[in-house]
């Protein structure tokens, strides 16, 4: 298999392609594909050590490794396991998950590390520790989860589809398999970009994703006439998007009543999710977000500064109603605590509230006085 010591980007730089089938046309041999990744991309496979198995997908396992036994890290092998058994549909889509991921820059993305062509097709990244969205919501469930939270969970995400968009690249498969929460459990990051692609005039060939969350325009049943194309742009990530939002503010699961085949039919008929419960503020974005007309959808820079908006306003008015102790009222607390706990009972006379100049000693002798009267007793 030959390797291209270079790598250069050019306007029809090539993007993921869909599982269910692909959008460029095969002139390889079957038994032959070239594979054109920079060296600099490459990792020797001897440096990777595999662990547990964390996650699974149509044609690939996801397991935990490290990276020559000190860096901890993700590590995606494509199935089969010889790369000299990948199809080479696979092997494209691999090849262009490589370029694709290794150009994404942003803190909301999964970081690429590096790739392996042989002995298996590889992809590693960093190990994102708190597991999915997904996992994260059904452990929570049946509560939901804090207004906070889910504000901040799906800005992160919309920040990171406003730097993808604005590379010209559509994810196709944006739903909470393919969102992964941090280790702290304060943000998500995307991750998975195998079936995003860059986006085209001539039109895209094929559905893309999976139906519970996919737009109307690609799941569309309407016939297409021999060789023409499906026509949908970067906004049926607009409308996956405010089904993973509704999904943050609910901690449910659209469309649930409904078995997944179904859903393209609901969906192209006008059904959406039940906005009862969800927050005023909200439910103008999410109706602007999952409108059936892609065009009146938000853009992802507009989707940002919205929720940036909604967070700040959240946080300012939760601080002003919680109550704040001052020092004094502290204090106060402290000496009432002490008479009431250990002198009143013991007979003692209550303390005499000191005068404002002597409360600073007051206040640095309490503790040791109350670590006194407890020894006494």
């Amino acid at each position: 298999m030959a390797i291209s010591p270079t790598m250069m980007l050019n306007a029809n730089y090539p993007f993921f392609m869909s599982a269910f089938g692909s959008d460029d046309n095969n002139d390889e041999s079957d038994n032959q594909f070239d594979f054109n990744i920079s060296r600099e991309l490459l990792l020797n496979p001897k440096d990777i050590m595999r662990g547990e198995m964390i996650g699974e997908g149509g044609n690939s396992i996801v397991y935990k490794g490290r990276l020559k036994n000190i860096v901890p890290v993700a590590v995606k092998i494509v199935q089969p396991g010889k790369t000299s058994a990948v199809s080479i549909q696979d092997k494209q889509q691999f090849q262009k998950e490589v370029l694709v991921l290794s150009s994404m820059k942003h803190e909301n993305i999964v970081r690429f590390v590096g790739a392996c062509i042989e002995p298996q097709l590889m992809i590693v990244t960093e190990l994102v520790r708190g597991g999915t969205l997904q996992r994260f919501m059904l452990n929570s469930r049946p509560s939901p989860l804090d207004l906070k939270v889910s504000l901040s969970f799906a800005l992160d995400i919309s920040r990171a589809m406003e730097y993808l968009h604005s590379k010209g690249i559509i994810h196709r498969d944006l739903n909470p398999r393919n969102v992964l929460v941090t280790g702290d459990m304060k943000h998500v990051k995307l991750a998975d970009f195998g079936l995003a692609r860059e986006k085209t005039l001539g039109g895209m060939t094929c559905e893309a994703g999976t139906y519970r969350w996919m737009a109307p325009e690609v799941c569309s049943r309407e016939p297409l006439r021999i060789g023409e194309k499906k026509h949908y742009d970067q906004k049926i990530d607009v409308y996956s998007f405010a089904l993973i939002f509704w999904s943050l503010l609910t901690n449910k699961t659209p469309f649930s009543e409904i078995p997944s085949i179904s859903i393209p039919y609901f969906v192209n008929q006008g059904k959406r999710p039940s906005l009862s419960n969800i927050p005023d503020e909200v439910v103008p974005i999410l109706e602007c977000c999952w409108a059936a007309d892609s065009k009146t959808r938000l853009e992802f820079k507009d989707i940002t500064i919205s929720l940036e908006s909604l967070l700040k306003r959240f946080c300012s008015e939760r601080s002003n109603n919680e109550i704040t102790i001052t020092e004094d009222e502290a204090y106060d607390d402290e000496i009432e605590e002490l008479e009431t706990t250990w002198l009143l009972p013991k007979r003692y006379i209550k303390l005499k509230k000191p005068k404002k100049i002597k409360q600073n000693v007051m206040k640095k002798i309490l503790p040791f006085f109350k670590k006194f009267i407890s020894s006494k007793w």
